[in-house]
């Protein structure tokens, strides 16, 4: 997974001619439904927020290798399934189209691939770990009260 998000990244933050015609079409879209510079260079899903995105979830899968750090490795599958769900689904339900390079589909079936990964990754090889994440999380937003803690 991280191998595929890492090499993407090079057309993301180059600001690639491919990467100009996915977000140029996304972001028309976008303004067709009444959400102009949705996916324009600052907008909230510009390449560059995805492309970070997709950098985070690979330095936390890569970091999550180490056993005390497993817990880092699913939520870096948990970044990569909620980006490529996205992926996905822009690529099957907007005119964006599931060949928008005209290089057979290759983009959009990597993302398929990565969202495959990270869901088993996710639901079978983390699956414990994942758990440990969203406890960490949800104590962060509801910390212990303070008659609990001292138990």
């Amino acid at each position: 997974m991280s191998a595929v998000f890492l090499d993407i990244l090079r057309y993301k933050f180059t600001d690639h001619a491919k990467t100009q015609v996915i977000f140029g079409r996304l972001n028309a879209w976008a303004s067709d439904i009444g959400l102009p510079g949705l996916f324009a260079h600052t907008g909230l899903f510009s390449q560059y927020v995805i492309g970070s995105i997709e950098l985070l979830a690979s330095t936390l899968l890569v970091v999550g290798i180490l056993p005390r750090l497993r817990h880092l490795q699913a939520a870096g599958a948990l970044a990569g399934f909620l980006v490529m769900a996205g992926a996905v689904s822009f690529h099957l339900f907007t005119p964006l189209g599931v060949d928008p390079n005209h290089d057979g589909g290759g983009l959009f079936m990597a993302a398929c691939i990565n969202l495959g990964a990270s869901a088993l990754m996710l639901g079978v090889f983390r699956r414990r770990e994942f758990g440990q994440f969203l406890l960490r999380v949800a104590a962060i937003f509801a910390p212990a009260s303070p008659a609990m803690a001292r138990s």
